[in-house]
């Protein structure tokens, strides 16, 4: 990884800092790095402490001969392991580390250990471990430096196959393993590329379906043989590009069920004949993304998450005959983890809203009762409080139309136009969605800022097409139907146009400098986590297992005209006409947007005399997911909004 040493020019421009940062520096932990950012009063914590102690669940597995659920959740600072062994039963802890835990699965058979995957300081270098549930011991399995993913068990329990950048650092190929005994790992296809997955294994633990992701939208799939390795093309080459994924065999091996959006807009749900090749739609009705499926352990029935203009729809086939069942009835929000139990009755998963923070939820399919086995915490405020968003179109530079979503603080303890913060999702490819608001619902509630989402051109959930309409030369027509944004909010009574901040992360960070820059006289301030600032230093120092995939969507840098394109529409080139204050946030692990993205455009805006903040954690990658920095982070945060924003 291409970083640079903390000892540079930000920690020399430090020294010149007021006698300010010197009495932050006395209640910063030691693991971070604020520049700028003044002490958190006493009063601001107080206030805010309800806020943060939100806490979510998240599916990871069944036990596979027991009614028991391994969960996510955090106690104290990151996310551990848990067992539950009924509905709203205690929660015991089975993993207890510094760092987060990436799910685990069940040994699938037995159920004796638990395979799980942690990395470290979130450089996401994932590594696979071994917990056995009878001591507790825990044995590394993968080899310690390189990234490991997607362990997918074999039928018959004894293996999982992976993928790992352990030969190159840049090719993700697939290995296998008995986890029972780490010296059993051996590779076993090698390929070329960083955008590979397992997906399934055949009924007879004869085949591997594999998965070849170039972009969000184009990809492959391709059988491999688990003895050899050897592996053919399964998906049609086309002039069109077409994304397939994610895929899974039917029960007796002859098809393989697939979500793709092969001769259509949106992904659907498709059985695909290995020996004729032909697709069958099936859901023919369904007008948008198939996000996931899972086949029970059966092979007879099928649950698929529809994605519904960013909201959750759960639906169950038969997976013989394409027939639909009768439709759950589930709370509205969004649906993640969906898991079946090898009873084939019962359906894990776990559900999210702006009511509500993710809890884990059970459904017997043939009764159609739901079961709530995990109830996450609010820090004691009513749930009944949290703002639910409206649902916009809004109406772009070229007439193109796109979503955005608005929360709206309570008129009647706020009243008069409100400031307002918009805020920018990351990907590019990613997706607004009504999720639970967590620490902001701080700023709808207490301090009266309402919120705007907007799912720009390029955002996934919308059709194929509107996802690549920023790509390339495109790239900054996303950043125009920002200024969509900014007129719609000038025409609103309730909302202040001389009060407009932004915030974004990743890629939502790039396009916080990018609105800096092209609307700078309409925002009062900008938030920036983990963004980029200069597209070519990004390609040349992001991990090299990412730099193919990040090509395709940003354009290739080694093309000179692209090349030039990408420089004059960096932030960095035109970071003279950033003069509204600016908080800049990173984390120094990160593999994806590296520190010195951020080093470098907090340095400019300093050489030219301008005001910005920084805060950079030394333990932390791609965002933060520590407790204890996101917590500073936030406070730090509120205090940047009142004193840029609400003043």
């Amino acid at each position: 990884m291409n970083v640079v040493s903390l000892i540079g020019p930000l920690a020399l421009v430090a020294c010149t800092l007021p006698a300010l940062d010197a009495r932050a520096a006395q209640e910063t932990p030691g693991n971070l790095v604020a520049e700028g950012i003044p002490p958190v009063p006493a009063e601001l914590r107080q206030d805010a402490s309800r806020y943060l102690e939100f806490r979510a669940a998240g599916v990871a597995d069944w036990h596979p001969a027991r009614r028991e659920l391994l969960i996510t959740t955090r106690f104290a600072e990151v996310n551990q392991l848990h067992l539950v062994k009924q509905p709203g039963g205690a929660r015991r802890q089975l993993t207890f580390f510094a760092e987060p835990v990436a799910g685990g699965s069940f040994q699938p058979v037995q159920g004796d250990f638990v395979v799980f995957a942690q990395d470290t300081g979130g450089g996401e270098f994932y590594q696979f471990h071994r917990l056995d549930l009878a001591d507790g011991r825990v044995t590394l399995l993968t080899d310690g430096k390189s990234r490991n993913q997607g362990a997918r068990w074999d039928r018959a329990g004894k293996r999982f196959a992976y993928t790992s950048t352990r030969r190159t650092g840049r090719d993700t190929d697939v290995w296998l393993m008995d986890p029972r005994d780490p010296t059993s790992d051996r590779l076993l296809v090698e390929l070329s590329g960083g955008g590979w997955s397992v997906q399934d294994w055949s009924p007879d633990d004869a085949r591997l379906l594999l998965g070849e992701t170039i972009s969000i939208n184009e990809s492959r799939l391709w059988l491999a043989d688990a003895r050899t390795g050897a592996k053919e093309l399964l998906t049609p080459q086309r002039a069109e590009k077409i994304a397939w994924g994610p895929a899974r065999f039917a029960a007796d091996g002859t098809s393989v069920f697939v979500a793709t959006d092969h001769d259509s807009e949106f992904r659907r749900l498709c059985r695909m004949d290995l020996a004729s090749r032909r697709l069958a739609p099936l859901m023919k009705d369904v007008a948008w993304d198939v996000e996931g499926f899972e086949l029970s352990h059966d092979g007879r029935t099928l649950a698929a998450v529809i994605n519904e203009d960013g909201s959750s729809r759960l639906r169950l086939l038969d997976a013989r005959s394409g027939r639909e069942r009768r439709p759950p009835q589930l709370p509205a929000g969004i649906i993640g983890g969906v898991n079946w139990h090898r009873n084939n009755r019962d359906l894990a998963f776990h559900l999210s809203s702006a009511a509500s923070p993710a809890d884990v939820f059970s459904l017997d399919v043939k009764s159609g009762r739901l079961e709530c086995w995990t109830e996450s915490e609010t820090g004691g405020l009513d749930p009944a409080a949290f703002v639910e968003p409206e649902r916009l179109r809004l109406k772009s530079f070229d007439g193109l139309e796109f979503p955005a979503l608005v929360y709206r603080p309570d008129p009647k303890k706020f009243p008069g136009p409100r400031p307002v913060l918009v805020t920018i999702h990351g990907g590019p490819e990613g997706q607004s969605r009504p999720n639970f608001q967590a620490r902001n619902n701080f700023y709808l509630n207490e301090m009266g800022v309402a919120i705007v989402y907007p799912n720009v051109r390029g955002s996934d959930g919308y059709g194929k097409t509107f996802l690549t309409l920023d790509n390339g030369f495109k790239r900054e027509d996303s950043v125009k139907d920002i200024g969509a944004v900014l007129d719609w909010i000038a025409g609103q009574p309730g909302f202040d146009a001389r009060r407009v901040g932004v915030t974004g992360g990743s890629y939502g960070g790039y396009m916080v400098l990018a609105c800096m820059v092209h609307y700078g006289d309409r925002l009062r301030c900008g938030v920036d986590v983990v963004g980029i600032s200069n597209f070519l230093t990004f390609l040349k120092n992001t991990q090299d297992y990412r730099r193919d995939l990040r090509r395709v969507e940003y354009g290739d840098e080694r093309d000179p005209a692209m090349a030039e394109f990408l420089e004059r529409i960096s932030p960095i080139a035109r970071v003279g006409e950033i003069r509204k204050p600016l908080f800049v946030v990173q984390g120094f692990n990160d593999p994806r947007v590296p520190v010195t993205e951020s080093e470098q455009m907090v340095a400019a805006i300093r050489r030219q005399g301008g005001t910005v903040w920084y805060l950079m954690a030394k333990d932390e990658g791609h965002g933060f997911r520590k407790k204890r920095n996101v917590d500073f982070l936030f406070h730090s945060t509120v205090l940047f909004l009142q004193e840029h924003l609400l003043q």
